[in-house]
């Protein structure tokens, strides 16, 4: 018996929040031991991935270097992964992650436009030691729908890029599930229900390795 890394990947206001509580409660009612997270972040105010994701979405830091926002998204991926990820799925739990490496390839690679993306991903490959989700679930949103969605409470940094960059974004995430279709799964935009159901049939064949019955 081995934990399951399920990471969850999409455009601003696609979801991701809700559906990652909405399967934790599924898989805690089997009996799963859950652990949830959120990139970039940690797991008290104290810790510092939090203070990198203040810097990172304060729109005071609008103009911060692609690079340096890259190295600060990999400090932070770097730390939970030390500290978090290897941990909990070497205690057999189940790890729900809001983001995780893909999401700089979408947003620092071809978000940005910048840097190579053949760079950005071996720069996760560092910060996280080589590892890779068993799962990860794409919630696929048009681009200016999603952003309308985030920025209803007030946009952060990220959400102020601009439309032609989400864009790019979105196009970069379908690129990377038609690349990897075996690890990656496309989740179509629907009602709250409609998504939780379609992840669940993604998800239920990896319950026997995590020991868990779907009864």
């Amino acid at each position: 018996m081995s934990g399951l890394f399920i990471t969850f990947e999409g455009g601003d206001g696609s979801g991701k929040s809700t559906q990652i509580a909405t399967l934790a409660a599924r898989l805690q009612s089997l009996g799963a031991d859950v652990r949830t997270f959120r990139e970039p972040g940690g797991v008290t105010p104290d810790d510092a991935g939090e203070r990198i994701r203040t810097i990172l979405l304060d729109p005071a830091h609008m103009g911060l270097d692609v690079r340096a926002e890259l190295l600060l998204y990999e400090a932070s991926r770097a730390q939970l992964t030390a500290q978090h990820y290897r941990p909990a799925l070497a205690e057999g739990a189940v790890v729900l992650c809001d983001r995780y490496a893909d999401s700089s390839v979408a947003y620092q690679g071809y978000g940005r436009d910048v840097l190579p993306v053949d760079e950005v991903r071996e720069l996760n490959r560092i910060a996280t030691g080589g590892l890779v989700p068993d799962l990860t679930l794409l919630l696929d949103i048009e681009a200016a729908d999603g952003l309308a969605t985030a920025s209803a409470t007030g946009p952060d940094r990220l959400e102020l890029a601009g439309l032609e960059f989400h864009e790019r974004v979105r196009a970069g995430y379908l690129a990377i599930a038609a690349a990897e279709p075996e690890r990656v799964r496309l989740v179509p935009r629907g009602s709250v229900d409609e998504v939780a159901a379609a992840i669940w049939t993604h998800v239920e064949p990896l319950l026997a390795r995590a020991g868990l019955d779907a009864r």
